[in-house]
């Protein structure tokens, strides 16, 4: 930041002043401050001086006095220092149970003072959430869960911008379950999906005798949300009604599914796909008549 004071022939005396501290008079400096110069190339009626890196402590008024043969006068400046938008503090990445009340924040700095917006990435574009320092969320769902973005910005420069996962854990809810058919001495897969956050455990049974992994001539293979119930060499013991439990943390869900043979009246319309606490089970049976 450099000030320019116009003087003529007739000036006596000239200095500049910060407030009531004295900078350079004449061409002597008074200040110890190294970021202040005095500009030398310049024309023989202009008297200026030259601040380097300016920061916000060098706001205020700058005086230009001049003592002429007549009487004195002087030239008024205010320097106004304009600093770009910092995030200061934001909130850190947060788990929390689905419907729990949830309070981001964002502080930032700058001057002018910056303007803070919250949004919230979607699966297709943004959602702006509001416009402030703290943005609540009340009985938070699994549907806002997912990336919050702070923007502090205040058109001195780039906006800044934090961002704050926020993870929203709930029940397993199914998402799919079918019943199968499949001949005797072939190879038969039942599956069912849970979507659940911590992501579900899966067990298997039949009637109530819970089957697993590599006995009775079966195979549990999971995956993530998946899980299926491999059987290598359908017999005839092997057909009839399973149950697919999906469970985690928050509760438990289930659904029944059917393993039945060529020429059998069955349903295969889904399983219900609605999340249950830990206080509740349902249990969905999918009806057939098996015929031999």
């Amino acid at each position: 930041m450099w000030s320019m004071c116009i003087t003529d022939n007739k000036v006596s005396r000239v200095a500049w002043l910060n407030r009531t501290t004295i900078l350079f008079a004449g061409r002597e400096k008074w200040s110890l401050d190294p970021r202040v110069i005095l500009l030398d190339n310049t024309a023989v009626t202009e008297y200026s001086i030259k601040i380097q890196n300016v920061d916000v402590h060098d706001e205020g008024p700058y005086v230009c006095s001049i003592l002429t043969n007549k009487k004195p006068k002087s030239s008024r400046v205010h320097l106004i220092v304009q600093v770009p938008a910092r995030i200061s503090n934001v909130s850190s990445d947060v788990t929390v149970n689905e419907g729990s009340n949830v309070t981001l924040m964002c502080l930032a700095i700058g001057r002018p003072e910056p303007t803070i917006i919250w949004k919230h990435h979607l699966t297709r574009g943004h959602k702006v959430m509001s416009e402030g320092e703290y943005v609540e969320i009340t009985g938070i769902t699994k549907e806002q869960s997912g990336m919050y973005e702070c923007n502090a910005n205040n058109d001195v420069s780039a906006p800044d911008v934090r961002t704050v996962q926020v993870t929203v854990n709930y029940p397993p809810y199914m998402l799919n379950a079918r019943s199968t058919g499949a001949p005797i001495g072939h190879k038969g897969i039942l599956q069912c999906e849970a979507s659940a956050v911590p992501v579900a455990d899966f067990e298997w049974y039949k009637e109530d005798r819970r089957l697993f992994n590599g006995l009775n001539g079966v195979k549990i293979e999971t995956k993530g949300k998946q899980s299926k119930l491999v059987f290598f060499n359908v017999s005839e013991e092997d057909y009839g009604n399973y149950t697919c439990v999906a469970l985690n943390t928050m509760g438990h869900t289930n659904a029944s599914i059917i393993l039945y043979g060529p020429g059998a009246v069955h349903d295969v319309s889904r399983a219900s796909l609605s999340p249950h606490s830990l206080s509740l089970l349902l249990t969905v049976t999918l009806l057939c008549l098996l015929k031999f």
